[in-house]
Formats: C-alpha cells, structure tokens, sequence
C-alpha cells in the first residue's frame, strides 16, 4: 500500500496498519446480516503446515479456460502460491498489491527465479475473471518475461478444497454479503511442491521473500510465523458490529499513528524554527 507523502519507517508502518484496519471497517460494514458465525471466524486463519506435500494431479483451468495441473508449475523453481478470490473488494487487492511491491525489490523475476499460482477459492469465477486479473497486475508488476511465469487458475470446488487443506487456507462462504472470509498471506512452496514458508499479512517486505524463496529453492523448510491481520476476521456477522478485540487494535493503531505524526511535526516545526532564527541573526560588527 502506497502512502502519498514521505515519512519516516515508523509513521509509515503505522499508517499502513491503520489503513488496512479503515478499510475493512468501511467494506465490511456494507453487510448488516451474515450467514458466518462467530464460531466460524474463529477458524479463519492459516493453519500452518510446513513441509507439507501438495498434489501435483489437482486439476484447474488457467487464464486461457485450458484444463492444468499444479504439477505443471513445479519441477524447476520455487513456487509463491496466491490463494483468494478475483471479485474480492479488500483483502485480495492488498495482498496482491502487498506482494507486487515485494517482488518489484527483488533481483530476481517471475518466470525466472520463481513462479506464481493465484488459485480462486469461489468455483464460480471465470477463466475470462482470471484473465483480466492477470493483466492488470502484469501491468501492475512491470517486468517482461513474467507472463510465462504467473499463472491465474480457477477450478471446481473439490480440487480448490483439497489444495486449500493441504497448505491450512481456512475460508468460509457468506450468502448474505456474497463474500468469502479468509485469511491474507502468501505460501512459499519448494519446487518439489512442499510447504516452506508462510508471509502473513498485506506486507511483504523484498528481504524476506527474497530469503523465503532461496531457501525454498534448497528445498528447505521454515519455522512457523506468528499471524497478525487474522484480527481483521473479528467482524460480529449476526449484530453487524465489531469486536472489542478488533476495535481495541484499531483505536491503538490509530493512536500510535497520531503519537508519530505528532512527533513528526513537532520536529519539523522546531528545525524550521531553528533555521529560521539562524537567517534572522545579524552578525555585530566591532571595533
């Protein structure tokens, strides 16, 4: 996520969060009455099952409606798998967004060092879906060759299913609003389509996706991570409110965002102040 101004690491991590937490709050308003339970939500999250061994026979239809299997994507290089919906109004773009500025800083390039898999978790998206999709974050990634190397798949609801158990994608389907609810973050897979690594979260810094995919390229194997934007999943479905958990993190994001910016300010102010009264000094003269 872009900001539009310069600042400091600091004031930009928490204005990112707070970002983030804003447009949830704005998108998931929309939706007064939910099928998805509390008791739902809770399961929302990745269950993180490192060196987990993918099925290579799943099939899917990539961006052009051909039939694929996974095993197609795998052999040569690591693999960052994408799992989320194309129609997704939040937390995919973020991901996706989060991830593009991530790659944009590594050396390496799509369809070279690694390949992508965006997998649709609804059944009902289209190949043409998919395409489009694609295009615009080629466009979004901006470096040649990588069309090759990223690949937009939908697929029946048994194939999505399995692959989603396999690396611990929770989800669930509300009929009310018409969205899923899941978890945002990538899967590092080995080229022999083995779980690695996991980057949680809308933030993917270069470093460690570019740390993440060496060591996937080794076929190593990871440690677990903690979760952080699982907190974004405390929505209260039936009463169409949010929890205190998921309001007390936003109102301590947004105060640790005005503590920095305050600070911010106050600094710029008394340099602005300082210099200033440096052009106003007037040397005396003696003698």
């Amino acid at each position: 996520m872009k900001l539009l101004f310069h600042c400091p690491h600091g004031v930009k991590l928490a204005c990112t969060w707070g970002l983030c937490f804003l447009l949830f709050v704005c998108t998931a308003s929309s939706a007064k009455a939910e099928v998805v339970t509390d008791e739902t939500l809770k399961k929302i999250t990745f269950d993180q099952k490192l060196n987990q061994q993918i099925a290579l026979e799943l099939q899917f239809r990539d961006e052009q409606g051909r039939i694929v299997k996974l095993g197609d994507y795998f052999g040569k290089r690591p693999v960052i798998l994408v799992l989320g919906y194309y129609g997704c109004p939040m937390l995919c773009t973020l991901v996706l967004n989060g991830m593009v500025e991530g790659l944009q800083d590594l050396k390496g390039s799509v369809g070279e060092q690694f390949e992508v898999v965006n997998v649709s978790i609804d059944p009902h998206e289209t190949p043409a879906l998919a395409s489009a999709k694609k295009k615009t974050y080629l466009k979004r990634y901006g470096r040649a060759g990588a069309a090759g190397g990223w690949h937009f798949l939908t697929g029946d609801e048994a194939s999505i299913r399995q692959l989603a158990d396999e690396v611990g994608y929770r989800y669930a389907y509300d009929e009310k609003s018409r969205q899923y609810a899941h978890p945002s973050g990538l899967v590092i897979l080995t080229p022999k389509a083995k779980v690695s690594h996991y980057l949680l979260g809308v933030n993917f810094p270069g470093e460690e996706m570019n740390s993440a995919l060496k060591a996937a390229a080794a076929d190593k194997v990871g440690s677990p991570v903690q979760q952080l934007l699982m907190l974004c999943f405390h929505y209260t479905p039936i009463t169409g409110k949010y929890g205190v958990l998921v309001m007390t993190v936003v109102r301590i994001c947004a105060f640790i965002t005005l503590l920095l910016l305050s600070r911010l300010i106050f600094v710029t102010i008394r340099k602005d102040g300082a210099k200033a009264g440096r052009d106003l000094e007037v040397p005396i003269k003696t003698g």
